[in-house]
């Protein structure tokens, strides 16, 4: 009897150590699932802070035709937004189109303005704009109202200065992070078609040859590539981490009335550009998604150059309509001539399309 009841109690003393023991593990296991939770929560509560408003980001020339698509883009996404604009007219019409609801936010997004001439060569008044920015988009772009094309030799040593000015700014103000610059393809594609090692491949690598630039007055591009070059320079040797970004002609709603001059400024040569397979478009809103995606890319892939079009204009009737649109005589654009031209170029949108998960369309110099 007392064997028996000695066995018993063994055997109940097992069990309660087996339903112990499970139970144990379900509140290690619940644990475990509690902090994977809230370990993903975290991540999640991170990206929203990054996409939410809690980052400043400073847009120049928010006014401009691709600023505002860009400070909408950021305002949809959450972002906080700091404009610069260059004088009282400007901050009105921010306010002016805040109050008719063009744009739009989400809850979080707060926008702010601040006016500073960039042209007034005052790095201290940047910084003090700069100032609790994390990121800065530096989309300003410089017109000569009473030039023939829009931009002279004049402007185009403002714009270099100017760019000079804003990178030094970015390097002197501690929150700022990282800057998205606003080029041009005209700073990529003008080559001295005379040279024996001519690359007829035009991607992120290609830069505009100085002295054809100068030779054929194309300012528009020599201030753009200039500008560029500059910011590049002063980056590397500050260590700020810049991405810039080459568009190509751009388009959009109206954009001939709203983006009358840089239109005209950049299509200075455009016949030769059309002959040699080099005039390009992108569409405003699909710019603004791009520098917003480079923007977000830049702690993880995104990096150096980036040439940004979505559609080569490479017939007559293409660019008899794009003539159309802009009020130019069609002559000046494609001619009375085919596309024969000795020297067809090739090119490459392909490293930006591989960031955009290919949202626009690619050119590859591979097909």
């Amino acid at each position: 009897m007392g064997v028996v009841c000695n066995w018993e109690s063994k055997v109940a003393a097992a069990e309660a150590f087996r339903h112990k023991t499970v139970a144990t593990a379900g509140i290690q296991r619940r644990k475990e699932d509690e902090g994977q939770r809230m370990n993903k929560l975290y991540s999640y509560n991170n990206e929203d802070e990054d996409d939410e408003g809690m980052n400043l980001i400073c847009v120049t020339s928010g006014v401009s035709y691709l600023g505002l698509a860009l400070v909408n883009q950021l305002l949809l996404r959450g972002y906080s937004v700091r404009v610069i604009v260059h004088n009282q007219e400007e901050i009105e019409k921010v306010r002016e189109m805040e109050k008719c609801g063009e744009m739009k936010r989400r809850r979080k997004s707060k926008l702010e303005i601040r006016m500073v001439k960039l042209s007034d060569n005052n790095v201290h008044s940047l910084e003090k704009a700069l100032e609790g920015c994390n990121t800065l988009f530096h989309t300003s772009s410089f017109i000569d109202p009473s030039a023939l094309s829009g931009y002279t030799k004049s402007m185009a040593e403002i714009e270099v200065r100017v760019s000079e000015n804003v990178i030094e700014a970015c390097t002197r103000t501690t929150s700022i992070k990282k800057c998205v610059f606003t080029s041009s393809l005209l700073a990529c594609i003008w080559q001295d078609n005379t040279q024996s090692n001519l690359n007829l491949v035009i991607n992120h690598t290609s830069w505009s040859n100085e002295s054809l630039c100068i030779h054929n007055k194309l300012w528009y591009a020599l201030g753009k590539m200039r500008a560029e070059k500059s910011a590049w320079r002063i980056a590397n040797e500050k260590g700020l981490k810049l991405t810039s970004i080459c568009p190509a002609l751009i388009t959009g709603p109206q954009f001939c009335h709203k983006n009358p001059t840089p239109t005209i400024a950049y299509l200075k040569g455009a016949k030769e550009m059309y002959c040699h397979g080099l005039l390009a478009t992108i569409d405003v809103t699909k710019l603004a998604e791009a520098h917003v995606s480079v923007f977000k890319e830049m702690n993880m892939n995104a990096y150096g150059r980036y040439i940004c079009f979505d559609h080569i204009i490479d017939t007559q009737n293409e660019a008899q309509n794009l003539a159309k649109d802009i009020g130019m005589p069609k002559e000046n654009i494609c001619g009375d001539t085919l596309n024969n031209s000795l020297h067809s170029f090739v090119m490459s949108n392909e490293k930006l399309c591989r960031l955009m998960s290919r949202s626009l369309r690619c050119y590859s110099e591979y097909y």
